[in-house]
């Protein structure tokens, strides 16, 4: 049996993501971030958690202004507005409940992504 390849896309600016594993219950991805790119404000259904497996980032969540580094985690309940900055290069492990499908549509190229 052989394991889904799912490909990056680049959803913004200094910015690439990559589902490590799906069910339609639950997500994994990966979210690789360049100093100074932002995840923009924004709010979906779904429970997410965030695990820092690299660098430091800013997280907005609601009200809330977070500061996270390696090791540290954070969850954001489904229709809470929030965000991030990434504050020295890192990775981001997060996961979703239940799935996100919009992130199985087809990944926009690095190029089309900046514009």
């Amino acid at each position: 049996m052989s394991l889904p390849n799912y490909p990056t896309a680049y959803p913004d600016a200094g910015v690439t993501r990559r589902v490590l594993a799906d069910s339609p219950a639950l997500m994994v991805v990966s979210f690789r971030f360049e100093a100074g790119a932002e995840g923009k404000l924004h709010s979906h259904p779904h429970v997410q958690s965030t695990y820092v497996a690299s660098g430091q980032f800013e997280f907005y969540r609601g009200e809330e202004t977070h500061h996270l580094k390696a090791g540290d985690s954070l969850v954001i309940p489904g229709g809470v507005e929030h965000g991030c900055r990434c504050l020295e290069n890192g990775e981001l492990i997060d996961n979703f409940t239940p799935r996100r499908d919009d992130f199985l549509a087809p990944p926009a190229t690095p190029s089309s992504a900046m514009t």
